[in-house]
């Protein structure tokens, strides 16, 4: 442990460098203790706090601008990614498009102080259409205050910084050791909170092939658009589709038959979104909701062929131009 403290004394801006683009880019490795522990040694003279500061704001630079440019070039698809191999529950997409929504790029300010919305932020701002120099003023500023805080708690802390390690550098391999299994136990909590998130949301779901045999049978049908306000305007709902807004079940909703069909869908991975909704809809007695399995893009598969070729028929001039106004219908 004592040459690992000689490593961070010695190539500690590398170090600091390191650790904050791995988190930054999305890996489960906390950086602000790294930071805490610089800001203590740069009081001690063993480096330059601005050296430290300046490595930090660069790595969270990289990252973010990196992030901003898959969303831009990707959309949406590159926050599914990020959630998928994210280690927060599912809804962290969901939550942080919210967020977006309601404070604007402004949010990448603080952005880096909340678990999982530091990774999505970036390349939510590319999708929603952000201008390069108003995501690039937001995420200096955002890189600054976070390395910066981090910094100055270390150095204020720097006493009982360097009581620690001066523990842990009599304790040898076993200090390592216990770090190690911080870190396996960080890694290890995370994954159970996602496991225990997604237990929480099984529910039966129905897949396109299941929907297309409802229509097909003349049954009416009532999708149930499960996104965020903000996941609504980079992708179109489905035509006649109800929007959910959270809460109780709307009037649409409430209107409705207790044994209607509704099929509630989402763009979140592993429908949860969809799930968390129909679970809502059976507490209120509406016990055939189901998540769409897949969500939108499934639904975009097998029908949107479909919705074209009919809306292209009833644009002619024979059809009178009438406009679809129920999904069911249209696709029956």
């Amino acid at each position: 442990m004592a040459n690992l403290i000689l490593l961070l004394q010695q190539y500690g801006v590398l170090i600091v460098f390191a650790v904050v683009l791995i988190e930054q880019i999305g890996l489960p490795i906390p950086a602000f203790p790294i930071l805490i522990v610089a800001g203590a040694l740069a009081v001690d003279g063993d480096f330059s706090w601005p050296a430290v500061l300046a490595v930090s704001m660069l790595a969270c630079l990289i990252s973010d601008y990196f992030w901003f440019r898959a969303g831009r070039h990707y959309g949406k698809r590159i926050l599914k990614l990020l959630c998928r191999i994210s280690l927060s529950p599912d809804y962290c997409v969901s939550q942080t498009e919210d967020n977006f929504k309601r404070w604007g790029p402004k949010a990448l300010i603080v952005a880096k102080f909340i678990p999982g919305f530091n990774t999505i932020a970036p390349p939510l701002a590319g999708a929603m259409g952000t201008s390069h120099a108003v995501f690039l003023g937001f995420s200096v500023l955002g890189g600054l205050i976070w390395s910066g805080v981090g910094i100055a708690i270390g150095a204020y802390f720097h006493t009982s910084v360097d009581q620690v390690l001066d523990i842990l550098s009599t304790m040898g391999s076993t200090a390592l050791a216990v770090l190690v299994v911080l870190l396996l136990l960080f890694v290890a909590f995370k994954y159970v909170e996602r496991k225990r998130f997604r237990q929480a949301v099984d529910v039966e779901r129905i897949t396109v092939e299941q929907l297309q045999r409802l229509i097909e049978q003349g049954k009416q049908t009532v999708l149930v658009d499960a996104r965020s306000v903000t996941a609504q305007m980079l992708d179109p709902a489905v035509p006649g589709a109800v929007l959910f807004n959270g809460g109780e079940p709307i009037p649409a909703i409430a209107a409705l038959d207790k044994d209607s069909h509704i099929v509630v869908y989402c763009s979140c991975p592993n429908d949860v979104s969809a799930a968390n909704v129909a679970k809502q809809l059976h507490a209120y007695g509406y016990h055939r909701a189901k998540p769409l399995h897949g969500g939108l893009d499934a639904w975009k598969l097998a029908f949107a062929d479909a919705v074209q070729g009919r809306a292209e028929h009833h644009d002619r001039p024979e059809h009178g131009g009438d406009a679809v106004n129920n999904t069911g219908a249209t696709l029956g």
